[in-house]
This record gives structure tokens, C-alpha cells and sequence, in this order.
């Protein structure tokens, strides 16, 4: 059997369930301002779950993100906010790693808005250098397009942590980026660059087989962590909207979510996890699921 890394859930949406506050454009970023700890006891549940690595929060802490809102002057204080309920949760639990989570400038599923390369690259590596001495490794999110792989890869290898190249394919086609271009051209730009990993996140879990056959001939470890969001839109995120407006599936429960990591596994992932809409319930079946075939969480 193979040794397996088993990433946590989604954080944005399980904040704003167990808050009870109404979504916001700052969708966890307000939530964890609002309520500190709360991010801290998530990371607990996904540890106790059996996850090995807490994804800080950090996602969407982004100048332009934060822009017009009261939060615009707590760019830095935000970022150690997260790493410090990551570190809570950590410390509290005994064990496991800490992921600097890496979220697309602007908006996410929207390549067409990302900013041309040299600002992008100033961006990201500001948001790397608060925390890259506090996080075991960075996971650069949702890459939607080759430019932007080109450069969160140009801003986050220059760290010296291991980096993991986390794409969001199309919910139809796992073949391709949400931009159109090949998910194989990601993996093969990640393993030249000099990557750790290659991944397909924040899409349909049945778009995944597509996405993880692309990904293998690049040599990298590879994986998966899907949403369970109904089908994503191409017109969604014109302008920052709520997380209310995205549905989640009725259909993508524990049990269905793990058998859908455990073929991930069975064509060769070693990373597997959730995103979006999972939660601390769908990384304990999985971690049950693992166990009892005798896998090796690590």
C-alpha cells in the first residue's frame, strides 16, 4: 500500500456555517477577524480528522482583495493571524505541517483578470516573504492559466520551501485549465520549474480522473482535492460576489466525496484532501477509508 498525504477541507465556507455571520466579499478573511479562535478550533477538527497538514488561511489575504474595505490597512496583521491559529491548532494536536496557502490575485476561476507577470510576481512574493519562515511548505492555489503558474512558481520557489502547483481545471473537461489551456502543460512548466508537487484543486471531483492523467507523465507526486460546488460558471466572480452565490451539491457527501479520493489513489494520487464545500466529516471518511485499506497517512 502507498503512503498518503491527506490535505484538510474547505476553510472559507465551514467558517461562515459555524459563525452564523452572513457571507461578505472577504468571505473567511472577515469571518477570522471577526471571530478569533475560530480558524484555530477548524484547524483542530481537520487534525483530528486524521489531516497531517493545516492550509492556513491565508488564501484570500491579497491587497487588491482587501481594497476598500475596513480591513485595506491589516494586509501584514492578517497574514499572522492565520499562521497563528495554524500554529494553535499544530501545537494543540502535537503533530502535523503547515501549508502557506497561495490564492489567485483578484479573483479566482478568472484568468482573464490576472495582472501581467512582473506584478504578479511583486504581489505573490510579498505575501511569501510574511510567512514563508513560518510555513512548512507553500501550496500556490487555484491556478487557473499558464501565465499564472509561470508566475506564482517565479515568486514561491525562491523561498526554499517545497512548493506545491495546485490547479483549477474545468468541471467538464479535467484535461484543461479554466483558461482552456492543457492541465499537461501546468504539470510539465511545475516539474521544469522545480516544483514538489502537482495538483488539481477547487474543481468537480468528476473532473479529476481527467486532470490527474494529465498531470502524471510529468514525473511530479501528484493529487487531488476537489469542491462541492455545483458546477462553476465562466461568468462567475465578475465582481466580487458572496459565497452564497455558488450552490452546493446535496450529492457530495462523506461517503460519496471518499470514494471518489480513493480512485484519485487508486490512479496513482499520493496527495488527496477537500476543498471547497468539505469539511472536517469528508477527511475522516477518507482517513477511515485509507486506514482500512492500509494505506499510510502521512
Amino acid at each position: 500500500m502507498s503512503e498518503i498525504t491527506l490535505l484538510d477541507g474547505g476553510m472559507g465556507q465551514e467558517l461562515i456555517t459555524r459563525s452564523g455571520d452572513a457571507p461578505t466579499p472577504l468571505w473567511s478573511t472577515q469571518v477570522m477577524a471577526d471571530h478569533p479562535g475560530l480558524v484555530a478550533e477548524i484547524h483542530g477538527a481537520y487534525f483530528a480528522a486524521g489531516a497531517t497538514i493545516a492550509t492556513a488561511n491565508t488564501y484570500a489575504i491579497h491587497r487588491d482583495r482587501l481594497a476598500g474595505t475596513a480591513q485595506e490597512d491589516r494586509f501584514a496583521a492578517l497574514h499572522a493571524a492565520a499562521l497563528d491559529e495554524a500554529e494553535t491548532a499544530r501545537d494543540t494536536h502535537g503533530s502535523g505541517r503547515i501549508a502557506g496557502a497561495l490564492g489567485p490575485l483578484r479573483a479566482s476561476y478568472r484568468p482573464d483578470l490576472h495582472p501581467p507577470h512582473d506584478e504578479a510576481v511583486k504581489l505573490y512574493a510579498e505575501v511569501i516573504a510574511l510567512w514563508a519562515d513560518r510555513v512548512d511548505l507553500i501550496i500556490c492555489e487555484t491556478v487557473a492559466s499558464l501565465a499564472h503558474a509561470r508566475a506564482v512558481l517565479e515568486a514561491a520557489l525562491p523561498s526554499g520551501k517545497p512548493v506545491w502547483l495546485a490547479c483549477t481545471v474545468d468541471d467538464e473537461d479535467g484535461r484543461l485549465l479554466r483558461s482552456g489551456e492543457a492541465m499537461a502543460e501546468a504539470a510539465e512548466l511545475a516539474a521544469e520549474r522545480g516544483a514538489a508537487a502537482v495538483l488539481a484543486n477547487c474543481s468537480a471531483p468528476e473532473a479529476m480522473p481527467a486532470a490527474l492523467d494529465a498531470m502524471a507523465p510529468a514525473g511530479l507526486p501528484y493529487g487531488a482535492y476537489a469542491n462541492a460546488f455545483t458546477r462553476i460558471t465562466k461568468d462567475f466572480l465578475k465582481d466580487k460576489p458572496t459565497v452564497d452565490a455558488l450552490s452546493p451539491r446535496r450529492d457530495m457527501g462523506p461517503d460519496t466525496y471518499a470514494n471518489h479520493a480513493l480512485s484519485w489513489i487508486a490512479q496513482g494520487a499520493t496527495i488527496v484532501g477537500g476543498c471547497c464545500e468539505t469539511g472536517p466529516a469528508h477527511i475522516a471518511e477518507i482517513a477511515r477509508r485509507l486506514k482500512a485499506a492500509g494505506h499510510e497517512i502521512t
